[in-house]
This record gives C-alpha cells, structure tokens and sequence, in this order.
C-alpha cells in the first residue's frame, strides 16, 4: 500500500488549506449557511424546553408527592420524557420540527389541566408545581413554533 495521507492532497486532487478552488466550495457553503441559520435561532428555545421536560420528570421526587400521588408521579415522567425528547427533536432538526413544536404546547396545557383530571385531590404545591411547569411549556413551545415557523419562511 502506498502512504498517500502526506501529500498535501484531497480526494477531489485539491491542495492547500484555502478552500476557494475547492469544486465543492458554493455548495459547502450554502449547506453551512442553511444549517447554521435554522439553529441560531432556535438554539435560545431549545435549551428551556429541555429544561423543563426534565424537571417535569423529575418533579415529583422534588417535591416528594411520590407516595400520595402515585398516578401524577407516572403521569409527570412521561410527561415530562415527551416534553425533553421534542426538545431534542427539534434542537436536531428544527426545519422539520414545525408542527411537533406545537405539541409541546399541547403538552403544556394537558399538563396543567392533568393536574385535577389525573391526580387525587392534590395539595397546593402539585397544583402550583404543574401549572408553572406547563405554563412554561406552552410558552416555550409557542415561541419554538414561532421560530421554526419564522425559519420555515426565509
């Protein structure tokens, strides 16, 4: 075999560090400049999402209701497992994530309204705990929305 990884040379018989003759070049670009401008924005929403999602998981051994509501501590984690796996889905791919962005609001309102439908006569602190955590959630997943939707457009 012959050691050609020192020749300076490319596949495409390119050398140098400039990429500028490279016959690839406007299409790297443009690739870059397309995948680049559909995260810079979003990347401000995804981070909260996720955030939320797992402390929506989380939240019930926070808050130590695991043994007085143990339909709401499953209904949390799943919850809360969905909400962190759209925020990864959409930080992945946020072109394609439109309308899985307004599940995420979905989720949100299901989660505060879940907290008289799922739980057992809950105390103040599950009330006030899911109704923050989903008024969260439809925020932040209307303005995902809105970013993807704006993205979308340009």
């Amino acid at each position: 075999m012959s050691n050609i990884s020192h020749t300076g040379r490319d596949v495409s018989g390119h050398t140098g560090r400039d990429i500028s003759g490279h016959p690839d070049a406007d299409e790297m670009r443009a690739r870059h400049d397309r995948v680049i401008s559909g995260r810079r924005t979003t990347a401000m929403a995804d981070a909260p999402v996720f955030l939320v999602g797992l402390y929506c998981a989380v939240s019930p051994w926070v808050l130590h209701f695991t043994a007085n509501q143990s339909d709401l501590v499953t209904h949390n984690l799943v919850i809360g497992i969905a909400i962190a796996v759209l925020a990864l889905c959409f930080t992945a791919m946020p072109e394609r994530m439109t309308g899985m962005s307004l599940a995420i609001v979905a989720l949100g309102a299901w989660l505060i309204v879940s907290t008289w439908v799922v739980g057992q006569s809950p105390d103040t602190g599950v009330i006030l705990n899911n109704v923050i955590v989903g008024g969260l959630a439809v925020v932040l997943g209307a303005a995902c929305a809105g970013l993807s939707m704006k993205n979308k457009k340009t």
